[in-house]
């Protein structure tokens, strides 16, 4: 498509606008994370160091991350799990209901996060009477990444052909080979993908973290009740620049995996040739 002068030049300052509309906030925590002011102020008074020092000490911060680390890998294992399985049946199965299957697993994630906070925290403590704790906590956050597996890896197989899997069942392989050789080659990128973003989403939720959780604090709950407090400030703003910098990682190789339709490099042709050659 061509575009006139006046067009291109209209589509950059949309695109830088929109770049710095997300991009500036994030910029502002890595200036006041350096200030040398114990408070906000603009412009920084000067520049420090001693807040990534004290912020390295803070036991709290520390604890935070790590119940914010486990909670996340937990949550993403429950995820793959169900949230594979589930993708298969849907994909690969015709059976009665589907569809509506498939919608009530997508759900969750459209629901607003007080809704299945509320609601989950009744199931625990009305229903089960379990006293909330970590454990509790990644059953809160495995409800909405499971969509998150699911998605990516149901929409990868229905772009990936059928025949491959009956191609390596005509050439009498057995179930579980197939899915080895075959099946899983083809969706490894997007379960790669989904387990990625399924993490960061677990990483940093708040709303069903403070429904579900006991005594324990998260990393998102630490930032929200230090916020609050004025010292606490320049060691709120270096965590947080540490947690963005450690997110681009998991983000920009989600993004790589996704954007591969053959669900990584060379995967949709190697597992076409599996197929075709099995024993």
């Amino acid at each position: 498509m061509r575009l006139s002068p006046a067009s291109r030049w209209a589509l950059r300052g949309a695109v830088w606008i929109t770049l710095a509309f997300i991009y500036v906030p994030l910029i502002m925590v890595a200036i006041y994370s350096f200030s040398s002011s114990s408070t906000l102020e603009w412009p920084p008074p000067g520049w420090t160091l001693d807040w990534f020092g004290q912020a390295l000490d803070n036991t709290g911060a520390r604890q935070a991350v790590l119940n914010s680390a486990k909670v996340a890998l937990l949550a993403t294992a429950v995820a793959l799990l169900l949230g594979t399985l589930a993708a298969m049946a849907v994909a690969r199965f015709r059976f009665f209901g589907r569809e509506t299957i498939s919608f009530l697993v997508v759900l969750p994630i459209a629901l607003p996060g007080i809704v299945t906070a509320i609601a989950l925290n009744s199931t625990f403590t009305e229903i089960f009477g379990i006293d909330l704790s970590l454990f509790t906590v990644v059953i809160g956050h495995a409800t909405f990444c499971i969509v998150v597996v699911y998605n990516n890896v149901v929409a990868r197989l229905r772009r990936t052909a059928a025949s491959f899997t009956e191609a390596s069942a005509d050439l009498g392989a057995p179930p579980w080979r197939t899915f080895l050789s075959v099946t899983l080659p083809s969706m490894r990128g997007a379960i790669a993908a989904g387990a990625l973003l399924s993490f960061a989403l677990s990483f940093d939720e708040i709303v069903v973290t403070t429904f579900t959780i006991g005594g324990a604090k998260t990393l998102p709950i630490w930032f929200f009740e230090n916020f609050q407090r004025p010292n606490q400030l320049p060691e709120v703003y270096v965590i947080a620049l540490f947690v963005i910098l450690l997110s681009i990682i998991p983000v920009y190789i989600a993004h790589r995996l996704s954007s591969d339709p053959t669900g990584g490099r060379g995967g949709g042709a190697t597992a076409e040739a599996q197929a075709t050659a099995m024993p």
